[in-house]
Order: structure tokens, then sequence, then C-alpha cells
């Protein structure tokens, strides 16, 4: 949460005075727009009134207000900051996502940290990282568009990835950590509103915290060396791609997963449904 200035305050912020200013916020809650009682709070101030200072309590706003009021006053301020809002809403709608780029480069901002472990867990998802897999999969010298190894190669890599973090295939911990009689089926997140069956079969969706992070960083460096090699256009097979990521594992001092293991993606998706449909049956008894 977020408190701003008490209403005295924001004439300079808007144009406007006093009186305008509370016109505009009444009716932010009188057509429930935002709730007063989370969106509002007091606060002990000290003012000067008739020549001595006085403590009294004052209401303070959150930026939900300030951005409410801000769409509704009539003033050059509103003008400009409705202008700057639509080019942030407009970045957002096209590309999903805004940034104010001179706030994080200036190192001052205490949410660069959590942009970039954000932007690590969008790049390890299964989809981005089949993408990205298959990017480096295209440039490997012994590439055949018409060959079925790319599901392979994407397996080979994503296996190795998951078990230097928990000793475990994508396919492992699905079927270890699938259960029905636990809170959502064992998972630890997932995405959207409400469980869905594809859900139960994403690998990530099982991993603890810390997990996720390491899982995430594996990830970031790997990706990060392969568009190293490709910005500086160095020839490599799909066989030398998998001994870099190995050579990675190792200098991370991670477990190194060789030969195959014992239970096969198939195997895990059947038993993830099979769990997530005993599971609905139990919630909607």
């Amino acid at each position: 949460m977020r408190w701003a200035w008490g209403r005295r305050s924001w004439g300079c912020l808007f144009g406007r005075d006093k009186s305008t200013i509370s016109r505009h916020i009444q009716n932010v809650f009188d057509e429930g727009e935002l709730e007063e009682c989370s969106t509002v709070a007091n606060f002990a101030t000290v003012q000067v009134e008739g020549g001595r200072e006085v403590e009294r309590l004052v209401e303070h706003y959150n930026l939900d207000v300030i951005i409410s009021v801000g769409y509704r006053v009539k003033s050059q301020q509103g003008v400009r900051f409705r202008q700057w809002a639509t080019c942030v809403l407009k970045e957002y709608a096209v590309k999903g996502f805004a940034l104010d780029d001179r706030r994080l480069k200036d190192g001052r901002s205490r949410y660069f940290r959590e942009l970039l472990q954000r932007v690590r867990d969008i790049r390890s998802s299964e989809r981005n990282l089949y993408q990205q897999v298959t990017d480096i999969y295209a440039t490997a010298i012994d590439y055949d568009p018409k060959s079925s190894m790319m599901r392979t190669f994407f397996a080979t890599v994503q296996n190795k990835l998951h078990y230097a973090v928990h000793e475990r295939t994508a396919a492992e911990v699905i079927y270890d950590r699938v259960d029905r009689d636990k809170p959502l089926v064992g998972m630890t997140t997932f995405d959207g509103d409400y469980l869905t069956k594809a859900d139960v079969c994403i690998a990530k969706n099982y991993l603890t915290e810390k997990e996720l992070q390491t899982l995430n960083l594996l990830v970031a460096r790997f990706l990060d060396y392969a568009e190293l090699q490709a910005l500086e256009e160095r020839a490599m097979t799909m066989a030398e791609w998998v001994e870099e990521l190995d050579r990675e594992i190792v200098n991370s001092r991670r477990a190194l997963l060789e030969g195959h293991r014992a239970i096969s993606h198939k195997q895990a998706i059947e038993k993830a449904e099979k769990e997530f449909e005993a599971y609905q049956r139990c919630r909607f008894r």
C-alpha cells in the first residue's frame, strides 16, 4: 500500500482547489470505483493553527485514489496525467509490459531485483523455454527442419536443467510430487485463476521457491551463453550444445543427469491426470 498526501496538497498535483478534489474523491467512492475503507487512512499530522502547532488526524489517500481522480479532474495537469497514463497502458496492452527505464537504470529502484526475478521466471516457463531452445536448435550446423529430433533435444535440455536443481527429471518431479490428497494436487503454483488438467502436467509447478529460483538462474545462464554464441556466430552441433549445458551445470556444482531414467513423460502425464481427476471429484463431492 502506498499512501500519498492529504487533500490540501492535491491542488499542486492537479491544479484544482480542495473542494473540487473532494467532490471527485467522493464520486469515486459513491460510484463504487474504490472502497473507502481500503484506500483511506488517518495519520497524525502537526499543523499551524492561530500561530501554534496542533496535532490532528488528517485523511491520507493511497495511489489508487490519486489515479482515479486523475482520470476525472479537468485541468492541464489532469490532461498531462491522462496522456502519460494512456502511453503506459498502450505499451502494456501491446507488449505485455511497461517499464520506467530511467528509474531502473539509475540503480536506486528497490524493485529492480523483483523485476530480474520475474523476467527469469518468464524465461524458464515451459512454453518460453521451448521456443528459446527451438531457436538454439535451429542454429546448430547439423539442424534438419524435417527431423523429429527437436522434441528430443528439448526434453534433454529440460531434464538436465531440472535434474541439476532437484535430482529428478521433469517427468520424475511430476510423478513423485503429484498427490490428490495435498493442496493444489501437490503443486506449489500455477498460472491463471483456477486449476486445470494442463497445470498438473507442468514440472515447474511442483517446485519449491528455492528450487524455482535455482532453475531460473540456471536457465538464464544457459540462454545468456547461447545468445553470446549466436552473437559471435560460432558454429555448433546439437551434441556440442548439450556438452556446453553439461559444462555449465558442472561449473555450478550441481548434479549432472547422465543416461535414461525409469519414469517416462507418458507415465508422468497419465498419473498426473488421474490424480487431478480424483482431486476434482473430492473437491466437488
